[in-house]
């Protein structure tokens, strides 16, 4: 079948569309059918494992519905891509994690008996609600992309403003966008000031660490700390999204990342499958606003064992480097943190020796780190693996540059944050 043929035969869209409502089910409930109706609403219902077919349309639609629970596990992962691909676009995002069979105060005259979660950490909601989530991104979306909207709540009448001030403040545009990238600036600083200071070196371990924002503020951040004379945690995490929202989120994913538990005058060591699903529950209970999804990674070495036990929340799987064998991924299951409240995390152990390397980061570094762009495969680039048997401290140099010297579409820019460990 040609290109054109298949873009057909799977119902991409041809005109601009209200609402896109992806779903592994072929189907939508019936009463969000029924809003979208009365409100006049254009809407398509569109696999969700196909999503990554409409990258070249992304500017035909409004707003995007996803159906979480028609997602399967294996496809979870793939979820942090679809969302930061809208974000990328402006395209507001709604996820459904549940339908909940309880009456919901409406604002319509007749309520409905059942209602919807937008994600675990939001409450329930009528389909009054969902429809003013509707209408303020499909109002956001067509505003950033140049259309003419008609709000959904009218504003209140708009007070004149004489021209000698309208005159003054089109003056101060320059003044003002160097004040706003100053403190933008400043910002960053304070970002990297949540950032480890040293790294915890000892006879046996060696680290080094990238942290390469596209812009001034990042929506990622790192850890490597020592938690007592046995063990040390390090993990990488990032925010689904870009800016200073994402930025914001991540001091406090630095926050709620506990590694240990203090218990009077005794404490425990956390294992990583718990540090995970303990920030996923802080997370989903704190109904954080607009980016409140991430992926993260997070590590656990015992100092004189090497035994290393790691646990991940949809995040790239680590890399573990070994002499004289092709580099490896460290395979675990876990969906991301914030979307799913009762979501469980495994853990893997690993048995580390003299000369490994493991690498941990965020999902900016795989254009350069696989050909395939995708963690579940083992296609490492010729450019990576140029690097990788050199000692720790320098190959993370050579990191920097392929990063920084890797060409890469505009769309596809991404923040970069790696840590490096070598065994000794």
């Amino acid at each position: 079948m040609k290109k054109a043929e298949l873009l057909t035969a799977i119902g991409l869209p041809k005109r601009f569309t209200d609402v896109l409502y992806l779903t592994n089910e072929q189907q939508m409930p019936s009463e969000i059918k029924r809003l979208l109706r009365r409100r006049k609403l254009s809407y398509k219902i569109f696999p969700a494992d196909k999503f990554f077919q409409l990258r070249d349309r992304l500017d035909l639609i409004g707003t995007v519905i996803v159906d979480t629970e028609s997602l399967e596990t294996s496809q979870e992962e793939k979820l942090a891509r679809i969302i930061e691909a809208l974000e990328m676009e402006k395209i507001g995002v709604i996820l459904l994690t549940e339908r909940a069979k309880a009456t919901v105060r409406s604002f319509s005259l007749a309520p409905s008996e059942e209602s919807f979660s937008m994600t675990s950490a939001i409450e329930s909601v009528s389909i009054d609600e969902l429809w003013v989530r509707i209408s303020v991104n499909l109002a956001y979306r067509k505003k950033s992309s140049g259309m003419m909207v008609r709000p959904a709540i009218p504003p209140r009448q708009m007070q004149t403003v004489s021209k000698n001030v309208l005159a003054a403040k089109l003056g101060m545009t320059g003044e003002l966008v160097d004040s706003l990238a100053e403190e933008l600036r400043l910002a960053g600083l304070v970002q990297q000031d949540f950032l480890p200071t040293k790294l915890p070196n000892c006879d046996k371990l060696r680290w080094a660490a990238a942290f390469l924002p596209t812009e001034w503020v990042s929506g990622d951040i790192y850890d490597v700390a020592r938690i007592d004379e046995q063990h040390v945690g390090f993990y990488v995490a990032d925010v689904v999204g870009h800016g200073v929202p994402a930025a914001l989120l991540t001091i406090f994913l630095k926050q709620a990342i506990v590694m240990r538990e203090t218990f009077e005058k005794n404490y425990s060591v956390l294992p990583p499958a718990e540090v995970m699903k303990n920030l996923n529950v802080r997370m989903s209970t704190q109904k954080l606003s607009g980016y409140q999804f991430a992926t993260c990674c997070y590590c656990l070495i015992n100092i004189n064992t090497l035994q290393l036990t790691y646990a991940r929340a949809g995040h790239p799987y680590p890399i573990l480097i070994r002499r004289q064998e092709q580099p490896q991924y460290l395979e675990t299951k876990g969906s991301l943190v914030g979307i799913f409240g009762e979501a469980q995390y495994c853990q893997e152990t690993i048995q580390l020796q003299p000369g490994d390397k493991l690498l941990l980061y965020s999902d900016g570094a795989l254009p350069f780190i696989s050909n395939s762009n995708d963690t579940t495969a083992s296609d490492f680039s010729e450019e990576f693996c140029e690097i990788i048997d050199l000692p720790i401290v320098e190959m993370m140099d050579k990191f920097n540059v392929l990063a920084e010297n890797k060409e890469i579409a505009p769309s596809n820019v991404d923040d970069i944050t790696a840590i490096g460990l070598e065994v000794i």
